[in-house]
């Protein structure tokens, strides 16, 4: 059974909260990709920031995901990853139109993906992230065939409190 277990979906939409809950519970989890390269490009040449360059950015994203997985793997229990490789990788897909999910099929992940929905009562924009709802949205949707592409199931969180979340997630790992 696979132990890497993805918590995707739109920006805005509560992930990084739920991996935070999920980490205060004790499990281990996996920084989103996205927030590190940021907050290094913008300490240094900014040339792979999302938004001046988004193929530079999910391939950075790409790289930083394979680290992830290969440092992960020398945790036990359940690793939660806050977005990560496929998500990087329909990313690059979406920059380049060009054919990149499939490239990384063989990396597989936990069959069930958690996935939350946009939310426009918590989205809010910040200086990492520059895009709108209406993007964020988008980006969901192409999430949602990205995973599909992969035949992994998608389970789509409702949108509640995040104690409530972490514990469908769990309870879902449990009866498995």
């Amino acid at each position: 059974m696979n132990r890497f277990v993805i918590i995707s979906g739109c920006s805005g939409g509560g992930k990084s909260t739920l991996l935070s809950e999920l980490d205060r519970r004790g499990h281990g989890v996996v920084e989103e990709p996205g927030r590190r390269i940021v907050a290094e490009e913008l300490a240094g040449t900014g040339d792979a920031l999302p938004w001046v360059d988004t193929a530079a950015f999910a391939r950075r994203a790409i790289a930083m995901s394979l680290r992830d997985r290969e440092e992960a793997a020398k945790r036990r229990g359940w690793i939660f990853f806050d977005r990560g490789l496929i998500d990087a990788a329909a990313a690059l897909e979406y920059a380049t139109r060009t054919p990149v999910v499939v490239n990384y099929a063989a990396e597989r992940f936990f069959r069930r993906i958690f996935i939350t929905p946009p939310w426009r009562e918590i989205y809010v924009n910040d200086a990492d992230r520059r895009h709108t709802f209406q993007d964020a949205v988008a980006e969901y949707e192409r999430l949602l065939t990205a995973f599909a592409t992969l035949d992994y199931t998608v389970d789509v969180l409702p949108k509640i409190g995040v104690a409530e979340r972490a514990d469908i997630v769990l309870e879902h790992l449990r009866l498995t």
